[in-house]
């Protein structure tokens, strides 16, 4: 496939690790009525390994809301130091979380995260970027 093509010629320079998306442009063709639709169903029609998978996110706002004791802050940061690492490591910036924790938080799988992201950055038809460079989407808090 061509994503994974792209990340071999990428990770061909020094120090270079990516994931590479093919966003979707916004916009198909019905295939029953030949209408066009301006929300594309399959946001990337192709991507690397890296990006498959969900992410386990936990819901700061509500834990911070029923902070019970402490200070949003510290209920914050202990709900994060206390999220677990599936088999004792990290699993492309997937990690998993209590489910009281993730209570409120739409799942979404990682390549529909990142394509998302990029259908904002990039402009829409031939006006827009044809590529956007991420960095940092799957740093964590657990990481500090």
């Amino acid at each position: 496939e061509c994503v994974d093509d792209l990340q071999v010629r990428i990770e061909q320079r020094p120090g270079c690790h990516v994931d590479v998306l093919v966003d979707g442009d916004g916009a198909f063709q019905d295939p029953v009525g030949g209408i066009w639709e301006l929300a594309d169903p399959v946001v990337s029609p192709g991507f690397t390994s890296g990006l498959i998978g969900m992410p386990q996110e936990i819901k700061l706002k509500m834990i911070a809301d029923n902070a019970d004791g402490v200070s949003p802050q510290e209920a914050v940061c202990e709900a994060i130091r206390h999220k677990r690492v599936p088999n004792g490591k990290k699993n492309g910036g997937v990690f998993c979380a209590s489910q009281s924790a993730t209570l409120g938080t739409t799942p979404r799988r990682l390549a529909d995260l990142v394509g998302s992201l990029c259908d904002l950055t990039s402009g829409s038809g031939d006006k827009g970027t044809p590529v956007i460079h991420i960095s940092g989407y799957f740093d964590n808090y657990l990481d500090d």
